[in-house]
C-alpha cells in the first residue's frame, strides 16, 4: 500500500529519532528520508514543526494500539476452550513480545528524548503502555480456567506484562536475551508461571 507523504514523514522521522535522537535530527534530514527535497520546506506543508511530527508519531502509535487492543478484547468475548490453556497462554506471551518489538523505534525515542516532553510521556503512557497491561488483566479474567482465582489481577498483569516488555527491550539493547534464555524457553517459563495461578494443582504440558 502506498504511503501518503504525511505517513512517510511520520515513519521516517520516528526512525531517525530512534537512530540519532530528536535533537540531532534536522528537518532537512527528515525531508530527504521522506522523499522530499531537503531544506525546501516540504515538511511544513504537513506539520508546523519538528515537534509536531514527533507528537503526531506518538499519538498515531497510541491510536493504533487502542484499535489493536479493542479488536483483541472483542475476541475475548468468545473463548475457544477447544484450545488448551497452555496454548492460549503461549499465544498471549508471543503476541506481547511481537507488540513490544513492533514499537521498538517509539520505545527508543521514549527513553532517550521524551523526558523533555511530559505531555507526550502521558500520551504514550495512557494510549499505549497502560492499555497493554490492562489487556493482559482482561485476558486472564476472560479465561474460564481462572474464574475461581482470587488475585490482584492488575498487579499480576504488571508482573507478567513487565517480564514480556523487559525480555524484548533487553534483547534489543544488549544484543542477547536476559539470562541467555532464548525465546521459546522464555515463553515456556512464562506459561508455567501463569499456570501456577490456577486454583488447583495439575500436570501441564506447555505447547
Amino acid at each position: 500500500m502506498t504511503r501518503s507523504t504525511r505517513e512517510r514523514i511520520i515513519d521516517e522521522s520516528l526512525r531517525l529519532f530512534a537512530e540519532r535522537g530528536y535533537a540531532a535530527t534536522s528537518v532537512a534530514e527528515i525531508e530527504a528520508a521522506s522523499g522530499l527535497s531537503p531544506g525546501a520546506g516540504g515538511l511544513y506543508r504537513h506539520f508546523k514543526s519538528k515537534y509536531e511530527v514527533l507528537a503526531a508519531a506518538m499519538n498515531e502509535h497510541a491510536a493504533r494500539t487502542r484499535v489493536q487492543i479493542a479488536g483483541t478484547l472483542a475476541e475475548f468475548a468468545v473463548v475457544d476452550t477447544s484450545t488448551g490453556i497452555e496454548e492460549r497462554l503461549s499465544h498471549l506471551c508471543r503476541a506481547g513480545l511481537a507488540k513490544v518489538r513492533e514499537e521498538r523505534e517509539l520505545t527508543r525515542v521514549f527513553f532517550r528524548d521524551l523526558s523533555q516532553f511530559p505531555e507526550l510521556v502521558a500520551t504514550v503512557r495512557e494510549g499505549l503502555l497502560q492499555p497493554m497491561f490492562d489487556a493482559i488483566t482482561t485476558w486472564f479474567r476472560a479465561q474460564p480456567e481462572y474464574a475461581g482465582v482470587e488475585a490482584d489481577w492488575h498487579a499480576i498483569g504488571a508482573v507478567l506484562g513487565g517480564a514480556v516488555v523487559h525480555y524484548q527491550l533487553f534483547q534489543e539493547t544488549v544484543g542477547e536475551p536476559p539470562g541467555r534464555a532464548e525465546r521459546d524457553r522464555f515463553v515456556s517459563a512464562w506459561v508455567h508461571l501463569a499456570l501456577g495461578l490456577l486454583p488447583r494443582p495439575a500436570a501441564w504440558t506447555v505447547a
